[in-house]
């Protein structure tokens, strides 16, 4: 990707505000670079751009009067598996290629409240359950940085639009790195809120009703080009949905718990006692444990305090794939419970946690979840002594498109050695399991020139406070984003 100087959704809404730039005008020059550059990325799946045109002109309109709204005629995009009133929501699902859904989903309604202009929908993995971004309906989504590789899943679409300009900010979600993942391949930012802090309703599948309900594990949130931008999406998406916990309760996020870099106390992990990190990643987390450093920071590589690491990624696994499996047709079902009953009890790798966490019980989720209660109280103590953890969002840059149709027989290459691919997600799960915020944040390029991120953990409902610290680095070691250079 040639290297560009995109600007960022703070710069453009200053422009709009000053009248140095109209929402008009914005607004075409993202759609001429989607039509010259999204045929070698495929990243807009959906294009709304006659809408989007319309938009913009009220948005303008809307300005000429006096209004000022948060968003307010900024070009942005959302991720295909968010109901858009008009637009289809297939999911990547062959079956459901002409789901039309009627309303839009709370986040898109939020959108369009703050003044965005979505342009369109971006691309995701087949029913969102993949590292990468290609289905049948809408074919691959590649990496801008390296068109034989993926921009990651389940946002891989978000990411790889932020990346090559297609408009300034994007709305994807996560219950496995599905922002984090992305935004860390292609060298952009992501946020992953607290759970339930984002409301997801219409972010559903097709045919599903958009139902005010929050699954488990899961959540929606922001990406963007810069840590600042980040947080401008995160105060449109956030708070309780409207028509549930919003009628008795608002939103008051605490304030970052500091402002400036040499007062973060920071446990720093590179090493997951179940998968080998890469030797660029590892360069990655040791590049912003540096940059803390050297700064002032108070920074530890080991403490503890951190709640199991094994336990928690096998506790995550089994709750994540307990929730994969509640569609799954009855015989399909039926296979996965005659193998896990002939598991021996020795068996207690992640492969193990996958196939056990496919046939759950009631029974089983009740005493997982009582587990998960317990590591979320290790973490409370674990940030009573540190602000955040710095680790891996995946162990290897952006990898190889594979699209083998059964991910048990792929591998993923850590420096010359096969893994199982699915091993990847524990990093992820680090979070993800107790249901912490998490920011993805650039901290350089591997030798082969990709994008190389970290994720910056915090405590439960203290969003602002990773979302501050990757301000600060983004201003004191800049990021690979999709500016294409160092930028700060």
């Amino acid at each position: 990707m040639d290297d560009q100087n995109f600007p960022t959704a703070e710069e453009l809404m200053s422009a709009l505000r000053a009248g140095d730039v109209s929402s008009v005008e914005l607004t075409d020059q993202a759609i001429t670079r989607i039509e010259r550059d999204d045929k070698s990325i495929n990243a807009i799946c959906v294009p709304d751009f006659d809408r989007a045109r319309t938009a913009a002109r009220a948005a303008d309109e809307a300005r000429a009067r006096g209004e000022d709204r948060p968003l307010l005629g900024l070009p942005v995009t959302a991720k295909e598996s968010y109901d858009i009133a008009g637009l289809p929501t297939t999911w990547g699902i062959p079956a459901h290629r002409d789901h039309i859904p009627t309303e839009d989903a709370v986040q898109v309604s939020r959108l369009r409240a703050a003044g965005a202009v979505i342009l369109g929908k971006t691309n995701v993995p087949l029913a969102l359950q993949d590292v990468q971004s290609f289905n049948d309906i809408y074919g691959t989504t590649n990496n801008p940085w390296d068109p034989t590789r993926t921009s990651g899943g389940s946002s891989g679409g978000s990411a790889a639009a932020l990346a090559a300009g297609f408009g300034t900010l994007s709305i994807g979600s996560d219950i496995a790195g599905s922002l984090r993942t992305p935004a860390h391949f292609c060298g952009v930012y992501a946020h992953k809120p607290t759970l339930g802090l984002a409301p997801s309703r219409g972010m559903v599948p097709p045919t599903a009703p958009p139902y005010p309900a929050e699954p488990d594990l899961a959540v929606v949130g922001p990406m963007a080009r810069t840590a600042r931008d980040l947080t401008l999406l995160l105060d449109v998406m956030a708070g309780p949905d409207p028509l549930t916990l919003g009628l008795a309760y608002g939103l008051d996020l605490p304030p970052a718990r500091h402002e400036r870099l040499g007062d973060f106390r920071v446990l720093v992990l590179d090493d997951h006692p179940l998968i080998p990190t890469g030797a660029a990643v590892r360069a990655g987390v040791h590049r912003v444990a540096a940059a803390l450093a050297d700064a002032g920071a108070r920074v530890e590589r080991h403490s503890p305090l951190l709640p199991d690491p094994t336990e928690a990624a096998l506790l995550y696994t089994q709750l994540l794939f307990a929730g994969f499996s509640a569609g799954f047709p009855v015989e399909f079902y039926e296979e996965w419970r005659t193998r896990a009953a002939g598991m021996g009890a020795d068996e207690q790798g992640l492969d193990a946690a996958r196939v056990r966490g496919l046939v759950f019980t009631h029974r089983d989720w009740i005493e997982a979840n009582g587990r998960r209660e317990r590591h979320r109280q290790g973490w409370r103590r674990l940030f009573a002594e540190f602000d955040a953890v710095v680790c891996p969002v995946t162990p290897t840059p952006a990898f190889p498109h594979d699209h083998h149709p059964d991910g048990e027989q792929r591998r993923l290459d850590i420096d010359g050695v096969g893994h199982p691919y699915y091993d990847q997600l524990v990093w992820a799960g680090v979070a993800t399991m107790p249901g912490l915020p998490a920011t993805a944040v650039p901290a350089g390029r591997s030798p082969e020139g990709l994008p190389v991120g970290v994720q910056i953990i915090g405590p439960m409902y203290e969003d602002r406070t990773p979302l501050r610290l990757a301000e600060l680095l983004e201003e004191r070691i800049g990021g690979f984003g999709v500016a294409g250079q160092q930028v700060g």
